[in-house]
Protein backbone atom coordinates (compact mmCIF):
# COMPACT_ATOMS: atom_id res chain seq x y z
CA UNK A 1 0.00 0.00 0.00
CA UNK A 2 0.82 3.41 -1.10
CA UNK A 3 1.10 5.97 1.60
CA UNK A 4 1.59 9.56 0.85
CA UNK A 5 1.18 12.12 3.66
CA UNK A 6 0.33 16.05 2.23
CA UNK A 7 1.00 19.15 4.38
CA UNK A 8 -0.23 22.60 2.90
CA UNK A 9 0.90 25.31 4.85
CA UNK A 10 1.30 29.25 4.64
CA UNK A 11 3.67 31.61 6.84
CA UNK A 12 4.80 29.44 8.92
CA UNK A 13 8.43 27.96 7.88
CA UNK A 14 10.08 27.06 11.07
CA UNK A 15 6.84 25.09 12.11
CA UNK A 16 6.97 23.47 9.21
CA UNK A 17 10.56 22.44 9.16
CA UNK A 18 10.41 21.03 12.71
CA UNK A 19 7.12 19.08 12.49
CA UNK A 20 8.23 17.36 8.87
CA UNK A 21 11.47 16.66 10.88
CA UNK A 22 9.26 14.59 13.01
CA UNK A 23 7.85 12.44 10.06
CA UNK A 24 10.90 10.05 10.10
CA UNK A 25 9.96 8.77 13.41
CA UNK A 26 6.91 7.36 12.57
CA UNK A 27 6.93 3.11 12.54
CA UNK A 28 5.84 2.73 9.23
CA UNK A 29 7.28 5.62 7.09
CA UNK A 30 5.30 7.60 4.97
CA UNK A 31 5.86 6.27 0.97
CA UNK A 32 6.38 9.94 -0.14
CA UNK A 33 5.58 13.27 1.87
CA UNK A 34 4.93 16.33 -0.18
CA UNK A 35 4.42 19.81 0.82
CA UNK A 36 2.20 22.55 -1.18
CA UNK A 37 3.21 26.30 0.39
CA UNK A 38 2.46 29.02 -1.62
CA UNK A 39 5.10 31.37 -1.74
CA UNK A 40 9.04 30.21 -1.30
CA UNK A 41 9.23 31.58 1.86
CA UNK A 42 6.31 29.26 3.01
CA UNK A 43 9.02 26.42 2.79
CA UNK A 44 11.85 28.44 3.11
CA UNK A 45 14.70 25.80 4.51
CA UNK A 46 12.55 23.06 4.19
CA UNK A 47 14.59 20.82 1.10
CA UNK A 48 17.56 21.54 3.95
CA UNK A 49 16.16 20.08 6.73
CA UNK A 50 13.89 17.33 5.22
CA UNK A 51 15.96 15.85 2.46
CA UNK A 52 13.28 13.83 0.37
CA UNK A 53 10.35 15.16 1.07
CA UNK A 54 8.60 16.89 -2.04
CA UNK A 55 7.78 20.60 -2.09
CA UNK A 56 5.54 22.54 -4.88
CA UNK A 57 3.83 25.37 -4.98
CA UNK A 58 -0.13 26.47 -5.68
CA UNK A 59 -1.77 29.19 -5.56
CA UNK A 60 -3.10 30.47 -1.87
CA UNK A 61 -5.75 28.80 0.28
CA UNK A 62 -6.14 25.73 1.86
CA UNK A 63 -8.53 24.29 -0.46
CA UNK A 64 -6.42 25.21 -3.64
CA UNK A 65 -3.14 24.25 -1.99
CA UNK A 66 -5.18 20.65 -1.14
CA UNK A 67 -6.24 20.18 -4.56
CA UNK A 68 -2.91 20.38 -6.04
CA UNK A 69 -1.77 17.69 -3.94
CA UNK A 70 -4.73 15.71 -4.97
CA UNK A 71 -3.80 16.56 -8.66
CA UNK A 72 -0.16 15.33 -8.51
CA UNK A 73 -1.15 12.38 -6.23
CA UNK A 74 -4.14 11.34 -7.00
CA UNK A 75 -2.16 8.39 -9.72
CA UNK A 76 0.68 7.96 -7.12
CA UNK A 77 -0.72 6.56 -3.95
CA UNK A 78 -3.40 4.48 -2.49
CA UNK A 79 -4.16 6.58 0.51
CA UNK A 80 -3.49 10.33 0.96
CA UNK A 81 -3.13 11.49 4.28
CA UNK A 82 -3.68 15.19 5.09
CA UNK A 83 -2.11 16.72 8.52
CA UNK A 84 -1.60 20.70 9.52
CA UNK A 85 1.43 22.03 9.80
CA UNK A 86 1.39 21.93 13.56
CA UNK A 87 0.40 17.62 14.09
CA UNK A 88 2.61 16.26 15.54
CA UNK A 89 2.11 12.30 14.71
CA UNK A 90 1.88 9.47 16.85
CA UNK A 91 4.94 7.39 16.28
CA UNK A 92 2.80 4.26 15.07
CA UNK A 93 0.00 6.51 13.38
CA UNK A 94 0.43 5.23 9.47
CA UNK A 95 1.37 1.97 10.52
CA UNK A 96 -2.15 1.92 12.21
CA UNK A 97 -3.73 3.48 9.75
CA UNK A 98 -2.74 0.72 7.10
CA UNK A 99 -3.77 -2.02 9.34
CA UNK A 100 -6.99 -0.33 9.13
CA UNK A 101 -7.34 0.42 5.47
CA UNK A 102 -5.72 -3.25 4.51
CA UNK A 103 -8.27 -4.85 6.80
CA UNK A 104 -11.39 -3.38 5.24
CA UNK A 105 -12.11 -2.75 1.74
CA UNK A 106 -15.27 -0.51 2.67
CA UNK A 107 -13.54 1.77 4.55
CA UNK A 108 -12.68 5.25 2.37
CA UNK A 109 -11.64 7.63 5.17
CA UNK A 110 -10.11 7.54 8.35
CA UNK A 111 -9.43 10.24 11.62
CA UNK A 112 -8.12 10.10 14.68
CA UNK A 113 -8.58 10.94 18.38
CA UNK A 114 -6.25 13.36 19.45
CA UNK A 115 -4.02 12.93 22.44
CA UNK A 116 -4.21 16.72 23.12
CA UNK A 117 -5.83 19.64 20.61
CA UNK A 118 -4.49 23.66 21.26
CA UNK A 119 -6.86 24.54 18.79
CA UNK A 120 -9.51 24.16 21.38
CA UNK A 121 -7.93 24.95 24.48
CA UNK A 122 -4.52 26.83 24.86
CA UNK A 123 -2.34 26.63 21.72
CA UNK A 124 0.65 24.48 22.26
CA UNK A 125 4.68 25.17 22.03
CA UNK A 126 6.27 22.61 19.56
CA UNK A 127 8.90 21.89 22.27
CA UNK A 128 5.72 20.94 24.92
CA UNK A 129 3.90 18.64 22.16
CA UNK A 130 6.52 16.92 20.87
CA UNK A 131 8.11 16.33 24.58
CA UNK A 132 4.49 14.95 25.38
CA UNK A 133 5.00 12.58 22.24
CA UNK A 134 8.20 11.27 23.20
CA UNK A 135 7.48 11.03 27.31
CA UNK A 136 4.72 8.63 26.27
CA UNK A 137 1.82 10.59 26.72
CA UNK A 138 -1.46 8.65 27.82
CA UNK A 139 -2.87 7.68 24.36
CA UNK A 140 -6.43 8.22 23.82
CA UNK A 141 -8.61 4.58 24.63
CA UNK A 142 -12.58 3.54 23.36
CA UNK A 143 -13.92 1.83 20.32
CA UNK A 144 -13.63 3.32 16.77
CA UNK A 145 -16.79 4.61 15.32
CA UNK A 146 -18.64 5.62 12.35
CA UNK A 147 -18.20 9.02 11.41
CA UNK A 148 -19.86 11.20 8.61
CA UNK A 149 -16.94 13.70 8.20
CA UNK A 150 -13.46 13.79 9.48
CA UNK A 151 -11.05 16.32 11.04
CA UNK A 152 -9.04 18.28 8.81
CA UNK A 153 -5.75 18.63 10.73
CA UNK A 154 -5.30 15.02 10.65
CA UNK A 155 -7.37 12.89 7.73
CA UNK A 156 -6.95 10.32 5.17
CA UNK A 157 -8.85 9.27 2.57
CA UNK A 158 -8.33 6.33 0.20
CA UNK A 159 -7.62 8.07 -2.97
CA UNK A 160 -9.83 6.15 -5.38
CA UNK A 161 -12.48 7.24 -3.54
CA UNK A 162 -11.46 10.60 -4.17
CA UNK A 163 -11.94 10.85 -7.99
CA UNK A 164 -14.10 13.22 -9.27
CA UNK A 165 -13.75 15.16 -6.36
CA UNK A 166 -11.92 18.30 -4.97
CA UNK A 167 -12.02 20.93 -1.92
CA UNK A 168 -14.15 23.39 -2.64
CA UNK A 169 -12.10 26.86 -3.77
CA UNK A 170 -15.36 28.45 -2.83
CA UNK A 171 -13.99 28.21 0.62
CA UNK A 172 -10.81 30.86 0.11
CA UNK A 173 -8.03 31.33 2.58
CA UNK A 174 -8.08 28.54 5.17
CA UNK A 175 -11.09 27.36 4.02
CA UNK A 176 -12.64 27.07 7.20
CA UNK A 177 -15.38 23.62 7.54
CA UNK A 178 -13.38 22.74 4.50
CA UNK A 179 -13.35 19.51 5.76
CA UNK A 180 -16.44 18.74 6.49
CA UNK A 181 -17.51 19.42 2.99
CA UNK A 182 -14.92 17.38 1.38
CA UNK A 183 -15.44 14.43 3.23
CA UNK A 184 -18.97 14.08 3.53
CA UNK A 185 -18.91 13.66 -0.24
CA UNK A 186 -16.46 10.97 0.12
CA UNK A 187 -18.33 9.30 3.00
CA UNK A 188 -20.71 8.38 0.62
CA UNK A 189 -18.83 5.90 -1.36
CA UNK A 190 -18.14 3.92 1.82
CA UNK A 191 -17.19 3.74 5.08
CA UNK A 192 -15.77 6.28 7.80
CA UNK A 193 -14.43 6.10 10.77
CA UNK A 194 -12.23 8.04 13.49
CA UNK A 195 -10.08 5.45 15.61
CA UNK A 196 -8.46 6.38 18.79
CA UNK A 197 -5.51 4.08 16.91
CA UNK A 198 -4.42 6.87 15.02
CA UNK A 199 -3.38 9.95 17.61
CA UNK A 200 -1.23 12.84 18.10
CA UNK A 201 -1.19 16.13 19.56
CA UNK A 202 -2.66 19.16 17.30
CA UNK A 203 -0.82 22.26 18.62
CA UNK A 204 -3.26 24.77 17.26
CA UNK A 205 -0.70 27.47 16.51
CA UNK A 206 -2.14 31.04 15.70
CA UNK A 207 0.48 32.14 13.58
CA UNK A 208 -0.63 31.77 9.60
CA UNK A 209 -3.92 31.42 10.54
CA UNK A 210 -6.90 34.60 9.00
CA UNK A 211 -7.95 37.34 11.21
CA UNK A 212 -10.38 37.10 13.68
CA UNK A 213 -12.77 39.22 11.53
CA UNK A 214 -12.18 37.19 8.39
CA UNK A 215 -12.69 33.93 10.55
CA UNK A 216 -16.07 35.46 12.67
CA UNK A 217 -17.77 35.99 8.67
CA UNK A 218 -16.75 32.03 7.79
CA UNK A 219 -17.89 30.86 10.75
CA UNK A 220 -21.15 31.65 9.33
CA UNK A 221 -21.02 32.03 5.61
CA UNK A 222 -19.66 29.21 5.33
CA UNK A 223 -22.04 27.30 7.10
CA UNK A 224 -25.14 28.51 4.88
CA UNK A 225 -23.02 27.87 2.06
CA UNK A 226 -23.02 23.84 3.07
CA UNK A 227 -26.00 23.81 4.19
CA UNK A 228 -27.27 25.23 0.50
CA UNK A 229 -24.77 22.79 -1.00
CA UNK A 230 -26.24 19.71 1.37
CA UNK A 231 -22.61 18.65 2.63
CA UNK A 232 -23.15 19.63 6.08
CA UNK A 233 -25.69 18.03 8.96
CA UNK A 234 -28.61 20.70 9.32
CA UNK A 235 -28.64 20.34 12.66
CA UNK A 236 -24.32 20.37 13.18
CA UNK A 237 -24.04 23.34 11.00
CA UNK A 238 -26.85 25.38 12.82
CA UNK A 239 -25.16 24.19 16.44
CA UNK A 240 -22.47 25.03 15.72
CA UNK A 241 -22.97 28.64 14.28
CA UNK A 242 -24.61 29.20 16.80
CA UNK A 243 -22.27 28.12 19.56
CA UNK A 244 -19.78 29.98 17.89
CA UNK A 245 -21.62 33.39 17.70
CA UNK A 246 -22.42 33.13 21.26
CA UNK A 247 -19.13 32.19 22.41
CA UNK A 248 -17.92 35.04 20.58
CA UNK A 249 -20.31 37.12 22.42
CA UNK A 250 -19.54 36.00 26.04
CA UNK A 251 -15.92 36.22 25.57
CA UNK A 252 -15.84 39.71 24.32
CA UNK A 253 -15.65 41.26 27.10
CA UNK A 254 -12.75 39.48 28.54
CA UNK A 255 -11.20 37.60 25.68
CA UNK A 256 -8.33 34.92 25.98
CA UNK A 257 -4.73 36.34 25.17
CA UNK A 258 -4.53 34.41 21.62
CA UNK A 259 -8.22 35.07 20.52
CA UNK A 260 -9.53 37.83 18.48
CA UNK A 261 -13.13 37.60 20.15
CA UNK A 262 -14.10 40.99 19.06
CA UNK A 263 -13.32 40.43 15.52
CA UNK A 264 -14.76 37.42 15.43
CA UNK A 265 -18.14 38.66 16.98
CA UNK A 266 -17.76 41.86 14.37
CA UNK A 267 -17.51 39.12 11.49
CA UNK A 268 -20.44 36.87 13.12
CA UNK A 269 -22.63 40.36 12.59
CA UNK A 270 -21.35 41.05 9.54
CA UNK A 271 -21.96 37.72 7.79
CA UNK A 272 -25.92 37.67 9.66
CA UNK A 273 -26.20 41.76 8.07
CA UNK A 274 -25.32 40.16 4.96
CA UNK A 275 -27.43 37.27 5.23
CA UNK A 276 -30.40 39.18 5.44
CA UNK A 277 -29.88 41.30 3.04
CA UNK A 278 -29.46 37.78 0.47
CA UNK A 279 -25.67 38.19 -0.76
CA UNK A 280 -23.84 36.32 2.57
CA UNK A 281 -20.42 35.05 0.19
CA UNK A 282 -17.67 33.23 2.05
CA UNK A 283 -15.41 34.38 -0.98
CA UNK A 284 -16.28 38.21 0.50
CA UNK A 285 -13.26 37.69 3.45
CA UNK A 286 -10.93 38.15 0.60
CA UNK A 287 -11.66 41.40 0.86
CA UNK A 288 -12.25 42.67 4.50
Amino acid sequence: MRIWAVVASVGRADLLCQTIARYPLQSRPADGVLVVGSDPQDVAGLAEACPGVEIVLSEKGLCKQRNAALRRLREKCDVIVFFDDDFLLEEHYLENLERHFAANSQLVGLTGVLIADGAHTTPIDFADGARMLDSGAALPYGREEPISWLYGCNMAFRTSATEGLQFDEALPLYGWQEDVDFSNQVARKGQMIRSPSLTGIHLGTSGGRQSGLRLGYSQVSNIIYLLRKGTIDPWRGLSLMMRNILMNCGRSLWPEPNIDRRGRLAGNFLALADLTRGRVDPGRIVSL
